[in-house]
């Protein structure tokens, strides 16, 4: 970055003459105007540049390690070839594996949204605890790019032949690659110093993590696109908003007149404030950790509306006008948005999948090709009726039951009762009046239908048994008692008895198939039968637990619903009748992806970490390879840039707390110190609360945790570190006679460790080969600083 040498690159790196009394960011005069835009153009082209740059180099890696020659002969072979491919993970000429002309291989979770990302192409139904827009648009840039959607996406390491995958990692690689100019955009614009959106943008271009992270077909950097728009809309029209607030009513030169138009009110103000709805929805709609970036922009809006109610130059026409804009562009525009993307995502997913199960029958009577789809059956359930009973917890199964009785030892020994996944004739059951055991099918007898709050028995069909309970333990739970099949031919005794409810119903109202929820109360014992979700052991056939609760706590573990129901007596309606509305598959859907991320549980030998690993950079995760023959790709971001975030925000808390001690005491701050504190307080301080939001709550949340969850966060930090060092080299340019000097210096110092440090660590992005860190001769010898790094 050149330095400045003139009053012009004075004002746009941030810095005047020590006689002056205000900062860069007062107006430039008109004849500087032309040379601030050359300055800012070029800075934000090179910044974009740098960014596409490092992202897609050696977008295909990794590839297929094929054994035999040098890795330095195959370089050769690739120069010669006429495709400058130089690998930068080199930096020695040790004999390596070669690397072939052949196909890329799976990496890391790419084996999950690669995977959606071909369900969509295949219209085929899915379920995943995240919601869909992420998938939705990978499965779009796969089909745009030719991708058919056939490749089977089993496990990382399975090469991608001849399919066509490169379109979906470009896309995710694309919108990684703008992370760095919003940041910059957003850097500039809080600080209005360049400096300091170099600097931001410098440690974003050269961290290891972040270019890693948008290589690969993963839903991180599309939650971070739409977080960082977010961010870099709300910074824009508070600007236009602070205009109001300071009067901005005087042209002061042309770049002023331009900005004149960014007025509230006017349509670039509305422009941007409808922007920063959209990728408000967005970013809800590929995780729900983008509810953090919607608090962040909540908490700024009740901010600025608190503002303006304290100027009394504003009419309260005005001020109800200021409400109604937020209330338009922030709360109903992003619903809006996010509910037409399920929307689409339930008119594209319209095929029975691999999803099917985690949903309530109904849902999946939705479904072309299950089995509920187009189906006719009885709408109310009566006496007699042959029906099956699924269990709403997530993949909670049907009441099942078979003649393997539980083994000595556990409870009683009577027939087993399981939850079971799939469709089985042992999943059966016939309703039954607990006093009664006629022929229903008899047609002299009246047909009587079952109702709220009756009592009734379930007979097991296959084996004439009845569900049954008593006060022996459940076979895994504790305290829970044990549900089992007892009698001969529906005799039994008073423990078959069961008092049916439906939740939300009076006595008396008739139960529905599908869309009833029911809950089955053991007479004798008060418990309720439930579904734990525990795995039985093989004597079990390793089904699901079935118990009756002691607890009254109402849980989907402890709701039911009929689904298959035969009664000739009764006539069959469509279950199109039955199929519930879209509101009520969209909360459904809620409900499910919300259980699903609070019981997630780590896999086998997969690496987690827990939150105050993040910010110091503790462990890493690996994307590829294991041995010296894999091809390695490791999940780390660049340790001096980590460590350089992690003490820039202790230097910007005993910033911030000197200079509010300071004004607090009503020490007068000179002018040149006046416009470095604001953006420190105000622009540092946004930042900051965004840093909190984005890392705080992950140690609340009880699901498991990896590391590639602290990069929104990380974005934060970044913006925060250029702020900070910017005022602080500020502060320490105007203490010392050569001011200029000192903070040009400070900053191109600073980036210049960005550029150094990114020379040491890339090949953690763009792939190793060869021994590990702790040996010798490896490319990466001494780099490996903590022992928790696995590369």
């Amino acid at each position: 970055m050149p330095l400045a040498v003139n009053k012009t690159c004075q004002a746009v790196l941030g810095l005047q003459q020590r006689r002056t009394l205000r900062l860069a960011s007062s107006p430039a005069s008109a004849s500087s105007v032309p040379q601030s835009f050359v300055w800012f153009w070029t800075s934000l082209g090179l910044v974009t540049f740098l960014s596409f740059t490092t992202r897609f180099y050696r977008l295909q890696e990794p590839p297929h390690v094929w054994p035999g020659g040098s890795l330095q002969s195959g370089l050769a072979e690739d120069v010669r070839g006429g495709t400058g491919r130089i690998g930068l993970g080199l930096r020695n000429d040790r004999p390596l594996e070669r690397l072939d002309r052949v196909p890329a291989v799976i990496s890391w979770d790419e084996t999950h949204f690669g995977k959606m990302g071909s369900y969509y192409i295949n219209r085929t139904f899915f379920f995943d605890v995240h919601p869909p827009l992420g998938k939705m648009l990978i499965g779009l840039a796969g089909y745009l790019s030719g991708y058919n959607g056939t490749f089977p996406f089993q496990k990382p390491g399975d090469k991608y032949e001849e399919h066509s995958y490169i379109g979906m990692r470009g896309f995710c690689a694309f919108l990684g690659s703008c992370l760095i100019p919003f940041s910059y955009l957003t850097v500039l614009e809080l600080s209005k110093s360049l400096p300091a959106a170099m600097l931001t943008a410098a440690i974003l271009i050269f961290d290891t993590g972040c270019i890693t992270l948008s290589q690969y077909i993963l839903l991180d950097p599309i939650l971070m696109f739409f977080l960082m728009g977010a961010v870099f809309s709300m910074v824009r029209y508070n600007s236009c908003a602070n205009r109001l607030s300071e009067g901005w009513k005087r042209p002061r030169g042309a770049l002023e007149i331009a900005r004149e138009n960014l007025r509230p009110f006017s349509a670039h103000w509305w422009f941007w404030l409808c922007l920063t709805g959209v990728n408000l929805a967005g970013a809800m709609g590929v995780k729900f950790v983008g509810l953090f970036v919607v608090l962040l922009v909540g908490l700024n809006t009740i901010y600025n509306l608190w503002e303006l109610l304290g100027d009394l130059s504003l009419s309260l026409v005005t001020l109800g006008k200021h409400f109604l804009a937020r209330v338009l562009c922030l709360i109903l525009l992003p619903l809006a948005l996010y509910t037409a993307q399920f929307a689409v995502h339930f008119a594209v997913l319209n095929r029975s999948g691999p999803g099917d199960g985690f949903f309530s029958s109904g849902f999946q009577s939705r479904l072309i090709g299950n089995n509920l789809h187009n189906v006719s059956v009885p709408e109310y359930l009566a006496y007699g009726s042959v029906v099956t009973m699924k269990n709403l917890r997530m993949a909670g199964g049907y009441l099942h039951s078979h003649w393997h009785l539980y083994p000595e030892g556990v409870g009683a020994r009577q027939q087993q009762v399981t939850a079971y996944l799939h469709k089985d004739l042992n999943n059966l059951w016939i309703i039954k009046k607990y006093n009664l055991n006629a022929d229903y099918l008899d047609p002299s007898l009246p047909v009587e239908f079952v109702k709220h709050g009756d009592i009734i028995r379930l007979e097991h069909k296959e084996t004439s048994r009845n569900l049954h309970s008593h006060q022996h333990e459940a076979p895994l739970t504790r305290k829970h008692l044990q549900v089992t099949g007892y009698g001969i031919n529906g005799t039994g005794d008073s423990n078959d008895f069961w008092r049916i409810e439906v939740v939300g119903r009076k006595t008396g109202k008739h139960i529905k198939v599908l869309r009833s929820q029911i809950r089955l109360i053991h007479l004798a014992t008060g418990c309720i039968l439930g579904s734990t979700g525990k795995t039985l052991p093989k004597w079990g056939w390793e089904q699901v637990e079935v118990t009756c609760t002691p607890y009254q706590k109402e849980s989907p573990n402890s709701l039911w619903n009929v689904e298959d129901h035969i009664n000739p007596r009764l006539r069959n309606i469509s279950l199109d009748v039955l199929k519930p509305s879209f509101p009520e598959i969209l909360l459904e859907s809620h409900m499910v992806m919300i259980r699903g991320n609070s019981g997630l549980k780590p896999k086998e030998n997969e690496v987690t970490s827990k939150p105050w690993h993040w910010p110091i950079n503790y462990q890493g995760l690996r994307f590829s390879g294991v041995n010296e023959t894999d091809y390695r790709v490791y999940l780390l971001g660049n340790p001096v840039i980590w460590w350089l975030n992690l003490v820039s925000i202790g230097l910007y808390i005993i910033m911030t707390t000197f200079i509010s001690v300071a004004i607090k005491r009503g020490t007068h701050l000179i002018a040149e110190h006046q416009e470095p504190s604001r953006v420190l307080l105000h622009g540092g301080g946004l930042i900051m609360l965004g840093w909190l939001l984005h890392y705080l709550p992950f140690f609340m949340m009880g699901r498991v945790l990896y590391f590639h969850h602290y990069f929104p966060a990380m974005l934060f930090s970044s913006m925060l570190t250029g702020i900070t060092w910017d005022v602080f080299l500020k502060f320490c340019a105007r203490m010392l006679s050569a001011s200029i000097q000192v903070y040009n210096c400070g900053i191109v110092l600073l980036i210049l460790l960005t550029v150094y440090s990114f020379y040491l660590f890339h090949p953690l992005s763009y792939g190793m080969i060869g021994p590990l860190a702790s040996d010798p001769n490896s490319p990466m010898a001494g780099l490996r600083w903590l022992e928790t790094w696995e590369f």
